[in-house]
């Protein structure tokens, strides 16, 4: 198996764990959380800032001495938009599931600045990018015009047949106003789930160049280079990414080679 794919060893409890260490890059962590009902998972540690994503199902949350209640309601990561709670560095959070949960724990750097806060679905902004068979659907979770230290979140659904991440681009110079440097996670989801992906993670010297079929709920890491994925006919793809680095903003550089896509 790659070095780049994690696929979950378990279906409970804490199943996927991506620390800076783990992972050799400095900023990005990411756990991924299967809860039965009334079962619980917790963190909070200082110096990183915490986004709590429910992929599906409900969960009573805490942040501090804060109850949020009960949020979630979707059953898969294809129906609707997601709630999520903002949680900052230095505070302890948890939840107690109400069903079966499944609950992505996005972290960063961070110093503590900014209050909890929970991130409905309603408050959301939602766009759609590409042409034909480079279409993809996204949700903007925690953009950069959104309020946070360092994380960047996003889902992305694709449609089956489909590009996408597409025309190849990299964010993994820190070269501004040109480029900014992000390591990323992507943590994956089929739809029907017996489907598969492909995600090619590359660099224009091809030092690092590893194509890799996903699965549900595998997590593939991109500590720099190209990233596209591509997903099969009657396959549908989503995506949750999690990106952060030295400074807060997404700007990328497209593949030359490829450029011409993007004027077709």
């Amino acid at each position: 198996m790659s070095k780049l794919k994690i696929h979950p060893p378990a279906d409970e409890g804490r199943i996927v764990h991506v620390t800076p260490q783990s992972a050799g890059w400095t900023y990005v962590g990411f756990e991924l959380w299967k809860l039965k009902a009334g079962q619980s998972a917790q963190g909070g540690e200082v110096g990183r800032e915490v986004c709590l994503v429910f992929i599906s199902g409900k969960g009573q949350v805490m942040a501090g001495a804060q109850d949020f209640g009960v949020i979630g309601y979707r059953s898969s990561p294809f129906e609707g938009k997601p709630w999520s709670v903002y949680v900052p560095a230095g505070v302890t959070w948890s939840i107690v599931a109400r069903n079966d949960v499944t609950v992505a724990v996005c972290t960063a750097p961070g110093e503590g600045k900014l209050p909890a806060r929970v991130i409905g679905p309603d408050a959301l902004h939602q766009e759609t990018r590409g042409k034909g068979s480079n279409v993809r659907h996204v949700t903007n979770i925690i953009p950069e015009w959104e309020s946070a230290e360092s994380l960047l979140v996003v889902e992305v659904t694709t449609p089956g047949g489909n590009t996408s991440s597409y025309p190849p681009h990299k964010h993994d110079q820190d070269n501004l106003p040109h480029e900014s440097l992000l390591e990323e996670t992507y943590y994956h989801r089929i739809n029907p789930p017996q489907g598969f992906a492909f995600q090619r993670v590359y660099t224009d010297d091809r030092s690092l160049d590893e194509a890799m079929a996903v699965e549900d709920g595998d997590v593939t890491l991109v500590p720099k280079g190209y990233h596209p994925c591509a997903t099969t006919h009657g396959y549908d793809l989503y995506y949750l990414n999690v990106m952060a680095g030295p400074k807060r903003t997404w700007k990328f550089h497209n593949a030359p080679e490829h450029q011409w896509l993007l004027k077709a």
